[in-house]
């Protein structure tokens, strides 16, 4: 597959998650077996008055490319800025812009899903982008504010007639949240009205599920949110189900060998303090179901020191394999 020029080095996209998809954690995943992982949300308004905060979600490195950077806003002309500027810094293989963020504190600035309901804004935001910016271009939508897809359907072809590259689609609507199920018969109409690839998103909590979506709707790719919170490992998976027909469980030192990296992923990347606070509620996402897991996960939720960590994971590993 590519997107615009880009060469997508397989079927799984790790999904844009504020608070999670951080520089460590992109790096992990593409580590594992990735072909294309995404920032957490940039506002663009953000960049355009020069946030710290805003600035600090941009940071990347080689190794974890091809990158997505997705962007959020409701003006034409910031949104255009943010583009380019993003172009200009090097930090970006994809960019994306979001019309599929129910939130309300991003739908009340007319952004993320609320564009669903402005074709004209949408327009004039996807017109702007794409010409402030020689980057490759995608949206992620939802299916709208009703469970027809009808404005789903139209902002795709939108879209395309105004040269974005690929649509990743989450089929629920806007009030749906992550409630309910997502209605993958919508992907398959989408695959039938646009030319351009479709990434299918939503309900995929196995690798085996996302070769079920694959199937059934005929999408290009896939992209995986949550499930990557609580399985890191699953988007290298699903590469494996696809393209070797077998996903083998994960072996326990591999598991562990991850925690590690992810622990000094972090230390570079926030400092050790800003890394213990952080990684006592995401280290225990890697050992969920293991035997005597929750006295392990209780262990973590105090890390005065990477140190102390260190030893819990290889306190608890050397008992797994006795």
């Amino acid at each position: 597959m590519k997107i615009g020029s880009i060469d997508i080095p397989g079927k799984t996209f790790l999904a844009p998650l504020a608070g999670i998809t951080n520089l460590p954690f992109r790096t992990l995943v593409k580590e594992c077996g990735c072909a294309v992982v995404c920032s957490e949300m940039i506002s663009a308004k953000g960049l355009f008055y020069n946030s710290d905060k805003t600035l600090a979600l941009l940071r990347s490195c080689p190794e974890e490319r091809p990158l997505s950077v997705q962007i959020f806003g409701a003006d034409p002309a910031i949104m255009a800025r943010a583009a380019a500027e993003i172009e200009v810094m090097g930090v970006a293989d994809i960019l994306d812009i979001n019309f599929g963020c129910s939130v309300k504190k991003v739908v009340k600035q007319g952004a993320g899903a609320a564009l669903m309901q402005d074709m004209e804004n949408s327009r004039r935001i996807l017109q702007a982008v794409r010409n402030a910016t020689t980057l490759a271009l995608t949206i992620k939508i939802r299916s709208g504010w009703t469970p027809c897809g009808s404005q789903a359907f139209a902002l795709a072809e939108t879209a395309q007639q105004e040269g974005v590259d690929a649509v990743i689609f989450h089929p629920r609507t806007a009030t749906q949240g992550f409630k309910g199920r997502a209605d993958r018969t919508l992907i398959r109409q989408l695959k039938t009205k646009i030319s351009i690839p479709v990434i299918g998103n939503g309900d995929i909590h196995t690798a085996a599920d996302a070769l079920d979506m694959l199937d059934q709707t005929g999408c290009d790719g896939v992209m995986i949110g949550r499930a990557a919170m609580t399985n890191p490992f699953i988007l290298s998976q699903v590469e494996s189900l696809i393209t070797h027909g077998t996903c083998r469980p994960i072996p326990y030192t591999f598991i562990f060998n991850k925690m590690e990296r992810l622990i000094h992923l972090y230390i570079k990347h926030f400092g050790e303090q800003t890394a213990c606070r952080m990684l006592k509620g995401k280290l225990p996402w890697f050992v969920k179901g293991l035997p005597g897991c929750s006295d392990f996960r209780k262990n973590l939720s105090q890390i005065p020191s990477t140190a102390h960590a260190l030893e819990l994971i290889h306190n608890y590993e050397f008992r797994l394999n006795l």
